[in-house]
């Protein structure tokens, strides 16, 4: 789903978020029923293109862990309706990109279990939602962070890799990179919420919203 440069997203009156984000917001880009709608439809897809392969759930920490946990649950329940038990095991990343609004140059890579276990399997990411940003004619992505974790994954020779997104960014950086599903695609805005954080609030926000100018001075570190 693409969402365009003009779009003036939803008036924040039209829905409840926490109060002590009031005044730190500009609007609603995405709510959460379309959210949740869109993952359900990614886990499909996902699901009719695995196959009979185990999964290794890897998820990006700490943005990713809602939409891998929704999406994880998808999975799960479109396995206990079919026929075909789909069997998944979930990891832990983190890779730390961002200070305040601004990517940094230099990714770490933290945390994970014995990664050897990826290989033979079928190694599928859940991605931080703010790792692709995408160009708006050529379709093509930066993904210069993900790009670090799976030349590490490589290493171990999985079966298949897939990486899985619900927002790609528009953005005049491109080098080629796209996630193989995405929800939204979306312009070149800083967003908050569904776990997607500003130096760790709006976490606990569940629309995704575009943050404003004071909202961004009030929580600047």
């Amino acid at each position: 789903i693409q969402i365009s440069d003009n779009w003036p997203g939803y008036s924040l009156d039209l829905f409840t978020y926490p109060q002590h984000y009031y005044g730190d917001l500009e609007y609603v880009l995405i709510p959460h029923g379309i959210i949740v709608d869109r993952t359900e439809r990614l886990a499909k897809d996902i699901v009719q293109d695995i196959g009979d392969n185990d999964i290794v759930v890897l998820c990006v920490l700490k943005g990713g862990y809602k939409f891998c946990a929704d999406l994880v649950e998808h999975i799960k329940n479109l396995s206990r309706n079919s026929e075909r038990f789909i069997s998944m095991k979930v990891d832990f990343v983190r890779l730390k990109s961002y200070h305040n609004d601004q990517s940094m140059q230099d990714m770490q890579i933290m945390g994970g279990d014995d990664l050897s276990k990826l290989t033979g399997k079928v190694s599928f990411l859940c991605v931080l939602l703010t790792l692709f940003f995408m160009f708006c004619k050529d379709i093509v992505g930066t993904g210069r962070t993900m790009k670090v974790l799976l030349n590490t994954i490589e290493k171990y020779k999985p079966k298949m890799i897939k990486v899985a997104s619900l927002l790609v960014k528009r953005t005049s950086r491109p080098d080629g990179y796209r996630p193989d599903y995405y929800g939204f695609e979306i312009p070149d805005l800083f967003v908050v919420g569904y776990a997607l954080d500003y130096n760790e609030h709006f976490r606990d926000l569940n629309h995704i919203c575009v943050i404003n100018d004071h909202g961004k001075a009030k929580y600047r570190v």
